[in-house]
Parts: C-alpha cells; sequence; structure tokens
C-alpha cells in the first residue's frame, strides 16, 4: 500500500488532467503561503515603527484573495479527481474482468466488494490525501528555504525536527496498513457471507435455518466492527503523536527567536517570520497524515485494483476470429480443465469435433457440459490442450437479460430494427405474446427479465441469438423450462439455424439430439468423450 501508484495515472488516464491540476494548484498554494507569511510580517514591522502600512496591507489583502481563489480552484480539482479516479477505476476493472477467462476473476464477493465499496473509497484518497500529499511535498521545502535565507538558526532547528514527523508517520502507518488489510478482509468476508446468505434464504428457510444466520451475520458484523474500531485508535494516535511533535518543534523555534530578540541579535521582522514560517513546514506534514488515516481504505483499494489490473488477460489457445476457425467451428484436442481451487479436474484429455451443422451434447450433471461451451466462447482457458473456436455467441441456461424494455433485451449486442425483432420473436413462439403485452416491446421488464418465465426468457435470449452474426452458436439447456410444443419450436429453430452455422447444443432432450448430425457423450470425470 503506497502513497501513490503512478499505475493509476495509467489505468485512469482521464484522471491525469484533473490530479495534475490538484500538483499545481498545490504548488501554487505553498508560494502564496510564504508570501503571506513575508506580508503579514512586513506589515506588523511597520505598524510597530510606525511606517506607511499602505503598502504591505494591500500585498496582505491581495495574497489573502489569491489563497482564497488558490483554494477554491483546489477543492474543485480535488472534486473532480476524485470523481475522475472512481468512475475510470471502476470502469478498468469491469472492462478487465470482462476481458479475462472465469478463473482469472476474482470471488464474486470479493469482486462486488472492490468493484463496489472499495471503488467508493478511492475518492476522499483522490479528493483529499492526493492534495495533502502534494501540500506535503511541496509547501515544506517552500518555508525551509525561506527560513534558509532570512534566518539560518531557525532553519536549523527545522531540518533537524522535520524528519522526525514523517518518521513517526511511517511508524504508525506500517501498522494502520496492517490493521487496514485486516478490516478489508473481514469487510470482503462480511459482503460475501451476507450476499450468499441472501442468494440462498429461500432454501435456508425451507429447512428452518434461518434463524441461525443472524448469529452468524452478527458475529461477522462484529468481526469487522472491531477491525474498524482499532483502525481508529491507531489514526487518534498517529495524529496525537504528529500534533505533539510538531508543538514542541514550533516551541523550540520560537523559544530561540524569542531569546535572541531579547539580547538584541536578532530584529523584529526576521523573528516575525520565523514564527509564521516554522509552522507552515509542519502542518502539511500533519495534514498527511491526518488524511491517510481518513484515505487509508481509499490506498488499500487502489493498490488491489492496480494489483488485479496488472495481470494481463489470458487469451484463448488458439486465436479465434481467423478464417480457418471460422470454417472449422469449435474443436477440442486434449483437453483437461479443473476450476480454481479443486484437485480434480471435470474434463480430461477431452477431443471435441463441432463444425457445420448441430452438434449436441450430452451427459448426467457434474460431466463439465457447461464449461465445454465456456471453454469454446473464450471464458475460461484450458489447463492444458487447446481450443480452437470461431466468433461464438452464448446462450447461458440464465440469459442475461437487461433492466429495460422488451426492445432493449432483443437489441443487447445488435442494432437490429423492429421488423427483424418481430421476426426473431416469430421464430421462437413469442410474437403473439408480446404483441398482447400493454405497451409491445416498450414494454419494461425488470432485473433479469423479471415479469416474464424463466421459459420465455430463454425463448427471449434465442430470439437473440438469431440476430447474431456470429459462426457459432453455443446453446445451454434451452428447453429446460418448456413443454413439449415450446421445446419443438425451439428444436426446429436450431435445426434452421444448423444450416447456416457451427451449433452446439448441451441438452437433455432425445428429440433433439436424433435431429443432430453429431452427438457427443461426456461422463463425469471422464478420460475423454464418445461420439
Amino acid at each position: 500500500m503506497r502513497p501513490f501508484d503512478p499505475r493509476l495515472l495509467a489505468v485512469a488516464p482521464a484522471a491525469r488532467r484533473p490530479v495534475v491540476a490538484v500538483a499545481v494548484v498545490g504548488v501554487l498554494q505553498g508560494l502564496a503561503t510564504v508570501a503571506t507569511a513575508f506580508a503579514l510580517a512586513a506589515l506588523v514591522v511597520a505598524v510597530v515603527d510606525g511606517t506607511p502600512v499602505g503598502a504591505p496591507a494591500g500585498w496582505l489583502v491581495a495574497l489573502l484573495g489569491t489563497r482564497s481563489a488558490l483554494g477554491w480552484a483546489a477543492e474543485r480539482s480535488a472534486a473532480r479527481a476524485g470523481v475522475e479516479v472512481t468512475a475510470a477505476l471502476r470502469r478498468a476493472l469491469l472492462e478487465h474482468w470482462l476481458r479475462v477467462p472465469a478463473e482469472r476473476r476474482p470471488d464474486p464477493d470479493r469482486g462486488a466488494t472492490l468493484a463496489g465499496q472499495g471503488v467508493a473509497t478511492v475518492e476522499p484518497y483522490a479528493a483529499r490525501f492526493l492534495p495533502a500529499l502534494v501540500a506535503g511535498a511541496v509547501v515544506p521545502v517552500l518555508a525551509l528555504g525561506a527560513l534558509v535565507w532570512v534566518d539560518p538558526v531557525s532553519a536549523l532547528v527545522v531540518a533537524l525536527t522535520l524528519p522526525l514527523l514523517p518518521a513517526f508517520a511511517a511508524l504508525i502507518g506500517a501498522a494502520t496498513r496492517d490493521e487496514t488489510q485486516r478490516r478489508w478482509r473481514a469487510l470482503s468476508s462480511l459482503a460475501g457471507h451476507f450476499t450468499d446468505v441472501v442468494r440462498g434464504l429461500p432454501t435456508l428457510v425451507g429447512y428452518g435455518r434461518a434463524e441461525r444466520q443472524v448469529e452468524v451475520v452478527a458475529e461477522v458484523s462484529g468481526a469487522h466492527r472491531r477491525a474498524t474500531m482499532r483502525t481508529l485508535r491507531l489514526a487518534f494516535l498517529s495524529s496525537a503523536a504528529l500534533e505533539l511533535l510538531a508543538s514542541i518543534s514550533v516551541a523550540i523555534v520560537a523559544v530561540t527567536v524569542g531569546l535572541r530578540l531579547t539580547h538584541g541579535t536578532l530584529d523584529l521582522g526576521t523573528g516575525l517570520l520565523a514564527i509564521l514560517l516554522a509552522p507552515e513546514a509542519y502542518w502539511p506534514i500533519r495534514r498527511v497524515g491526518a488524511e491517510f488515516h481518513a484515505a487509508a481504505d481509499g490506498a488499500e483499494a487502489v493498490a488491489d485494483a492496480l494489483d488485479e489490473l496488472a495481470a494481463g488477460p489470458a487469451g484463448r489457445t488458439t486465436p479465434a476470429g481467423t478464417p480457418a476457425a471460422e470454417a472449422l467451428g469449435v474443436r477440442l484436442r486434449g483437453v483437461h480443465y479443473s476450476y480454481p481451487g479443486a484437485s480434480i479436474p471435470v474434463l480430461r484429455g477431452l477431443d471435441l469435433d463441432a463444425g457445420p451443422g448441430l452438434t449436441v451434447l450430452t451427459g448426467p450433471s457434474g460431466a463439465g457440459k457447461s464449461t465445454v461451451l465456456e471453454l469454446a466462447a473464450g471464458l475460461r482457458t484450458p489447463s492444458a490442450g487447446t481450443v480452437t473456436a470461431g466468433h461464438a455467441h452464448l446462450v447461458t441456461q440464465r440469459p442475461f437479460l437487461p433492466a429495460g424494455t422488451v426492445r432493449d433485451a432483443l437489441r443487447l449486442g445488435n442494432d437490429a430494427p423492429d421488423a427483424d425483432l418481430w421476426a426473431a420473436l416469430r421464430r421462437v413462439g413469442l410474437e403473439g405474446f408480446v404483441a398482447a403485452l400493454p405497451a409491445a416491446l416498450d414494454t419494461p421488464l425488470g432485473d433479469e427479465g423479471v415479469g416474464f418465465s424463466a421459459g420465455q426468457r430463454a425463448r427471449v435470449a434465442l430470439a437473440r441469438a438469431t440476430l447474431s452474426t456470429a459462426p457459432v452458436l453455443l446453446v445451454d439447456e434451452p428447453t429446460a423450462h418448456l413443454d413439449g410444443p415450446g421445446a419443438e419450436i425451439v428444436h426446429e429453430l436450431l435445426s434452421e439455424l444448423a444450416e447456416r452455422r457451427a451449433v452446439l447444443v448441451v441438452t437433455h432432450r432425445p428429440e433433439l439430439v436424433a435431429r443432430a448430425h453429431r452427438h457427443v457423450g461426456l461422463e463425469p470425470r471422464a478420460v475423454g468423450a464418445t461420439a
């Protein structure tokens, strides 16, 4: 967990301009702060000496106005940087996970936590901590340089005591890093467990185990609460330690200036400048420490996200889309596949050819039929062997339907006109049903197609597949939720599509097996396949 990782700007190029603007404004604020100290000291000296105060007062007012304008610009730039970095990082994560195979993606609970709440914590990191980091790197150097010019003795005191602040901050920050990582793990565990409970709530209620989960969720929540309190205690300890060190250091400067003023070895203007500039050398570092604790979750999320993005996407063994692959359809040779963390492979030495025409894949549950489709679609990569396939359109057992209208669901991945949409619905036997809806194609659907039955959702996904131009069609159990007449309509459609494409279908229906040009049977943990 580094304070700033340059990879962030490479991953989120849209954030470069606001981050650079934050840095530039921070430098200008440092210059204005040092200039304000000179103007204020000149005004006080003029008042004490009884000389005209117009010029120093004018400079002071102008500099205060400049600092106000720079403060407004800093807030604007910081807010924009926070929004840009957060949006760009979330977009980069989602695009990365869509590109990589399934086994390269994180666990659902960790992925949801990282892309959701984790990335949300990056906003205070970019909006508050990064500006403080720039000020902490620039303002102390400017203040110390000005002190060297006006009062070398005070500059020596500051130079000797200033390194203590980042040293103590680093020591406490190391402990904070460990506590933040523990808190992050507790949060991921809580999010994952809660998601699993919500997903399995109907089953838990059915078996009378729902009440037990209340205690488990409370226990996991307690672990997260305790980790959070440990982090807060460290944050308060860090702030107190930095405040104490800065106060003692400024007091030493003030005492040395007072003694020299008393003995007449230092004039009033120089003494005032030393007293005004010394706190400005310590304050930015104290602010960095305070903002670091406030943005520790964001820094941890940035580190995790950048590590996740650092692993480049792994492509399939044989590139898709080549003329040979398009003509071939799907070919697997000696394919082994094991799920992440599993010791027994689900596929072992599988050979499969699914060229133009209809190929059906059968076998008991657990034989790896859906895994074969995901390998052919490029969603997974084999542990060994080769996969060659053309561009494919995959229809899963639970097809995705966006929360929009029926038209949106059918146009996902294409821009077909309404006439083609109605033709596709006619081919799957849904034309009359959709036409009878209150708004026809403009009828809204709920999330994941709520409002349609499971069989209707499957047929909408098949209608969408007919609008695809992909030469390979992969279909997983298309008739699992259909009655006899509905299944017959789908079988006719698949046979028709197989005249122009390579169609690979997972099924348990003997009627579809009878229509197939090729039949591949899988056995659980099979050494091969039989055709």
